[in-house]
């Protein structure tokens, strides 16, 4: 069997041990059978338990940055549809790989440096996100102090939120609702509020 497969095999069971276990729990012993290799093996191609994790965690997280920016890059619709369609690829990418979304998820209480892969991954996708929340606020002739003053913060928000609610999501087991379900729980919250700040109105409390 070609290397690339075995190490596949040996990356997906790892995952699921990972996603369930956690790091620390997560049994070598295990993750080999599953895979089907002897556990010398894995150790031949992955040297450690903690490069194990890493390279899990990085296959992941390139994974889940290359659906979000594919779901984003229809460069002829407005940065409105842009931001439902990255979001709809999120929501469907995490449904569709709830193992390697937990793992990720999980990940950034590990401590460094497995902190900084999914630290890095949320900073590829927050900035993509105020790309688009940037371009929605000069399509809607807002002023550049708008967009230096509020956009960076609102994305850091809807990535927030759009984690809490991919793992909310894959909780619910046999009532989850669809990816479009979930973006569309987003969108209603998020962008609503974008369009109102957009306007000018803010909210403030009552004295």
């Amino acid at each position: 069997m070609p290397r690339e497969v075995r190490e596949r095999q040996m990356l997906d069971a790892a995952v699921v041990g990972f996603a369930r276990h956690g790091y620390q729990a997560a049994s070598m012993d295990e993750i080999a059978e599953q895979a089907g290799v002897s556990k010398p093996l894995v150790y031949l191609y992955l040297k450690s338990k903690e490069d194990l994790f890493t390279a899990c965690l990085r296959r992941e997280r390139a994974a889940l940055v290359e659906a979000v920016r594919g779901g984003t890059q229809e460069r002829r619709v407005s940065a409105e549809q842009q931001l439902w369609k990255g979001l709809c690829a999120f929501f469907a990418h995490t449904a569709a790989r709830p193992d390697g979304w937990a793992m990720l998820h999980r990940a950034a209480t590990q401590g460094e440096p497995f902190a900084d892969e999914v630290a890095g991954m949320r900073a590829e996708i927050t900035e993509l996100v105020r790309l688009l929340l940037s371009r929605a606020a000069e399509d809607a002739g807002c002023d550049s102090e708008f967009a230096e003053r509020e956009v960076s913060g609102l994305a850091h928000a809807m990535v927030g939120a759009a984690e809490s609610l991919a793992e909310w999501a894959n909780a619910r087991e046999g009532d989850a609702p669809s990816a479009k379900e979930t973006a569309a729980t987003l969108m209603n919250f998020c962008w609503t509020g974008l369009g109102r700040m957009t306007e000018g109105a803010r909210w403030s409390p009552h004295r």
